[in-house]
């Protein structure tokens, strides 16, 4: 219905154009009157048939512009289509400057205004588009000089300087998800520039480990429920050659926490004064506490540094000292609980295996039944 009425009008608006045709010709020569009513109808009736033959194309045409238009328009993200809009009015508004200025060459000026006008338009919009990061880039550093000017009202310890280790590690996206990890997370530049040389490696497991922690990195910046920060001002920095001493200056300065996976970065940041959030001892601290005298089922898997022993592994990875453990490598046993050491690289547990006193009722050993 609506593009039935459309077709009307452009033959009625094309109609029209054929009768103003026709009487700007009479201005110029004068006919009888009959002639001219005839030549009026007979240009009405040019622009009719023309609006008729062309009313069809000219609405496909429109409907196909619109259509792709919006489907590009769908497909471009909002970031990207607020940057081209903001670019298309800074381009109108320059073009508007021009029209004072043409507006002296009457109508040769208005039609060069108009093509000035569509042509900033579509620069704008196009410069915006393509130039969106380093817009949102410079308007990002219009915050952080925000954030600077407020710093000191920001809370000791808010900030959160994250280590290559703790990235290629992994383990700090899940926490920075769960909403575990509050305030800002800071990712020096250096920090990403180490991440860049790992994964630019000839060795393969350099390569994957570097390429890993670029992943993880984007993973955060998507999905995490924390603010990330890409910190660039690290020109007081330049004379500390250590990425781990750069991470403590850092730190100091910002007066923040540095979270790590790296147990000598986790000792020198001490010394220091710095606090350590470390994911390894808050991967300790979630285990299952496994207390002396806990029975369990282990797989011994190799011999241990003393004599007799043998070593075992837990699923989530603590290694069990099984004490004359090594004459059962490549078996399941059955061991008890001696003791547990916790140390800020992990947790050891000690274990002997089960004796037979210690099993009451009949048991087979080699085959054949005991009891006692």
């Amino acid at each position: 219905m609506i593009r039935r009425a459309i077709f009307f009008l452009l033959v009625l608006v094309f109609g029209g154009g054929g009768v103003l045709a026709g009487l700007v010709l009479l201005r110029f020569r004068e006919y009888h009157l009959i002639t001219n009513i005839g030549l009026v109808f007979l240009f009405a009736a040019f622009g009719l048939a023309l609006g008729g033959l062309l009313a069809p194309r000219l609405i496909n045409g429109v409907i196909w512009i619109t259509t792709k238009g919006e489907q590009y328009l769908q497909r471009m993200p909002v970031a990207d289509l607020l940057a081209g809009v903001l670019g298309l009015i800074a381009g109108l508004i320059i073009a508007n400057l021009f029209g004072a200025i043409l507006s002296a060459l009457g109508s040769i000026g208005t039609g060069i205004r108009l093509g000035i006008t569509v042509l900033l338009g579509y620069l704008g919009f196009s410069i915006g588009v393509k130039k969106r990061e380093e817009f949102w880039g410079m308007m990002a550093s219009f915050s952080k000089l925000r954030d600077k000017s407020s710093k000191e009202n920001r809370a000791p310890g808010n900030v959160k300087v994250l280590d290559t280790s703790a990235i290629i590690d992994g383990r700090i996206a899940d926490l920075c998800a769960s909403g575990f990890v509050e305030g800002v997370l800071m990712i020096p530049v250096f920090v990403l520039d180490e991440l860049q040389h790992i994964a630019d490696s000839n060795d393969i497991l350099k390569r994957n480990r570097g390429r890993r922690g670029l992943d993880i990195l984007n993973r955060i910046r998507k999905e995490a429920q924390v603010k990330v920060q890409i910190y660039e001002n690290v020109q007081d920095l330049a004379n500390v050659q250590e990425v781990d001493a750069k991470l403590v200056q850092l730190a100091k300065k910002s007066n923040g926490k540095i979270i790590t996976t790296d147990f000598n970065l986790n000792k020198v940041a001490e010394l220091q004064g710095v606090k350590v959030l470390n994911v390894n001892e808050l991967a300790n601290a979630l285990r299952p506490i496994v207390l002396p005298g806990e029975e369990m089922v282990v797989q011994v898997v190799r011999d241990g540094k003393e004599a007799g022993q043998g070593v075992a592994y837990l699923d989530d990875g603590t290694m069990i000292v099984v004490d004359g453990g090594k004459k059962h490598i490549g078996q399941p046993v059955k061991v008890a609980v001696t003791s547990v050491l916790q140390t800020t690289a992990g947790r050891m547990i000690f274990a002997r295996p089960k004796t037979l006193r210690e099993e009451p009722g009949p048991t087979k050993l080699d085959g054949v039944n005991a009891v006692g």
